[in-house]
């Protein structure tokens, strides 16, 4: 409808921020669906969610909102329908469709009014990405986050000057790297109870933290130490090394008992839970790393398959030489991705494991994000309480997204 003039082209620029982000991070923005799109009446009536499609039949479409709502979608004969690409700002490149042209995945923005039953949308106009237009612009997103980010823990903070110092241990070694910030860096904040980068949302620069986890996107100095950042992602998470005591299969959890703090912990295994098991070389090579015995070259990757990291970058976990662009053979986080991945039942009672788990509240469980066993060669060449350093909560297959005007 172009009824609304200006104001809906207004609408549309944040719209489409708002599926960009979406289409690579799923996140609830400023607009998300108002109250009355997922189910309860507002004062205007009006809606307008933003969500995928979970299925189409004749004329409904059942959204699954960015707030993990579903919501029925009522098309009618006068509603517009037109098609964005990933990243668009306004209408000017769109592309009138028909109901018909939409699939299951495509990303939707709709218009429209709460219908009299309280829990559907008659549609006035519906904005559509496809699914494979989201799934190109995430592949890379994937590839400019692993050729421009760096990542590592929080070491010091000058808000005066914006600037944000952090470490990137790279097994063994060690490097420190500047990240300026300004006023158009976009910033973005890992929920502290959330296994998903989906969750994150936009944060001021006084929520980093020391010792929080960073990893910025941005142009790099000529040696590395330092990096302009277009967009920064951070938050805080617990790492974990210990042997697990007991499995409970029905509850989904491990108790494990902590190597550094010698008490018991339990951990939540999700569906969104990274497992992987290292295999004895493997480990043996990251060992030898950790002991400063093996050459600089990183240990050669399994055959390459697409990543399926948890969001986050550890201080080891950029790569295996610090401060170099990741993405490359050598990029840890990249290898345990492309291991097949584990299950619950293939955990045991006195195996060991390390452990990237949310940062947890006083009344949750800690949950993990990204769970690697196989991992005693690794424990025996660390230093004490350092091992499990080298995993990442990050996840480069959903790469951190932002509103930088480019496709997300």
């Amino acid at each position: 409808m172009r009824t609304q003039g200006n104001s809906c082209v207004k609408s549309l620029a944040v719209l489409a921020l708002v599926l960009s982000v979406a289409a690579s991070s799923k996140q609830s923005l400023a607009n998300t669906p108002p109250q009355s799109a997922q189910g309860a009446p507002s004062q205007t009536a009006a809606a307008r969610p933003v969500g995928t499609i979970k299925s189409i039949s004749g004329n409904i479409i059942t959204l699954t909102t960015d707030a993990g709502v579903d919501v029925t979608i009522s098309v009618q004969e006068a509603s517009r329908l037109v098609r964005v690409a990933p990243g668009q700002k306004d209408l000017k490149g769109a592309t009138a469709i028909q109901l018909q042209d939409l699939q299951v995945g495509d990303r939707l923005l709709v218009r429209g009014k709460l219908a009299d039953d309280g829990k559907s949308v008659l549609a006035a106009s519906i904005i559509a990405m496809k699914k494979s237009d989201v799934a190109d612009q995430q592949a890379r997103d994937r590839e400019e986050w692993q050729r421009h980010g760096v990542g590592g823990l929080v070491s010091s903070l000058d808000s005066a000057t914006g600037t944000i110092t952090i470490t990137t241990n790279a097994v063994g070694a060690s490097k420190t790297v500047v990240i300026h910030a300004s006023k158009d860096t976009i910033l973005r904040r890992y929920a502290a109870d959330s296994v998903k980068f989906d969750d994150a949302k936009p944060g001021p620069a006084s929520e980093i933290k020391i010792g929080d986890q960073l990893r910025a996107r941005g142009m790099r100095g000529t040696d590395g130490s330092e990096l302009t950042a277009d967009e920064i992602v951070s938050g805080s998470f617990r790492n974990i090394a210990g042997t697990i005591s007991a499995v409970d299969a029905g509850a989904r959890t491990i108790s494990v008992s902590d190597l550094v703090s010698k008490k018991s912990l339990t951990v939540a295994i999700t569906l969104d839970s990274q497992l992987r098991k290292l295999p004895p070389p493997m480990a043996q090579r990251i060992a030898m790393r950790l002991k400063g015995e093996a050459s600089d070259a990183a240990p050669n990757a399994p055959s390459a398959t697409p990543s399926t990291l948890r969001p986050g970058e550890s201080p080891a976990a950029e790569s295996f030489g610090a401060g170099r662009p990741s993405g490359g053979g050598g990029d840890l986080q990249q290898m345990i991705g492309r291991m097949p991945p584990a299950t619950l039942a293939d955990l045991q009672k006195g195996d060991t494991v390390m452990i990237v788990a949310t940062e947890g509240s006083a009344t949750a469980k800690i949950t993990a994000i990204t769970l690697l066993s196989g991992v005693e060669a690794i424990l025996e060449a660390s230093p004490k309480g350092t091992a499990s350093t080298i995993l990442s909560p990050w996840s480069l297959s959903g790469a951190p997204g932002g509103d930088t005007g480019s496709p997300q």
